[in-house]
């Protein structure tokens, strides 16, 4: 455990971190999971989709249905993260179905983990940095295990993966996140940092070797590639997603 703490201390890449996190888990019995983080929380929504950090390595059949057809705004354990901090088994659920409790929406969710055997597994939902952000992790068990199978585990190992998968979460808010239709060009990105810096458009295309026309027209089409109206906006986006002042590899 230590060396894999280092790891996580240590580790530059996003991908590198997920691959490595979900080989860990699957060492205590979670072969699936699913990661999700928003910033933009507000009373009555998560904000852009596409906005958010998500990582999985669910299969496609499942995540087509959960993630891109937005199963996950009915899933009940959604729910349950968005109003609690902590870890949660999954055997609320069958007290839940069995109760009655859950609304047509949560049961037809529930009826589709079913049957791509998401039956058994804990949710940990992480403590927020502020009030319109969010994270939490999804650790489906492996086929074959039970609620109560993955109960024992987590009464035995239960304490070092909550610790793991808090120090895992923390971690990623500080690596570079681009969603793939979000993506900023080295010019663009540039642009925006002088701007963070404080410096004029005529600064900007001094210090770029450019026109003052073609340093703007970096700086609208990243405010178009972060779906912001303002310039600042398109900062303060870029900062939340650590691609402003990295380091290239």
């Amino acid at each position: 455990m230590r060396s894999y703490l280092h790891f996580l201390a240590n580790c530059q890449s996003l991908e590198l971190l997920w691959d490595k996190h979900c080989a860990k888990m699957n060492d205590y019995g979670f072969d699936r999971l699913i990661y999700g983080f928003t910033r933009y929380r507000s009373g009555t929504s998560l904000g852009d989709p596409e906005d958010f950090i998500i990582l999985t390595n669910h299969s496609k059949e499942y995540t087509d249905v959960f993630l891109d057809e937005g199963g996950y705004h009915q899933a009940p354990m959604v729910r349950w993260a968005l109003e609690n901090e902590g870890a949660c088994s999954w055997g609320i659920l069958g007290q839940m179905a069995d109760g009655s409790a859950l609304s047509d929406g949560e049961r037809k969710v529930y009826d589709f983990n079913q049957k791509m055997n998401v039956t058994a597994g804990y949710t940990i939902s992480f403590k927020s940095v502020s009030a319109r952000s969010k994270g939490a992790i999804a650790l489906t068990a492996k086929p074959g295990l039970g609620q109560d199978d993955v109960d024992q585990i987590w009464e035995e190992h239960g304490r070092d993966i909550h610790l793991i998968n808090n120090i895992a979460h923390l971690k990623i808010l500080t690596l570079p996140y681009q969603h793939p239709g979000r993506a900023l060009t080295k010019r663009q990105r540039e642009a925006l940092q002088w701007v963070g810096d404080g410096k004029t458009m005529q600064d900007i295309a001094v210090l770029m070797g450019l026109t003052s026309a073609t340093v703007e027209k970096h700086l609208r089409l990243a405010r178009e590639a972060l779906a912001v109206e303002t310039t600042a906006q398109a900062v303060l986006k870029a900062a939340f997603a650590n691609q402003m002042f990295i380091l290239e590899a």
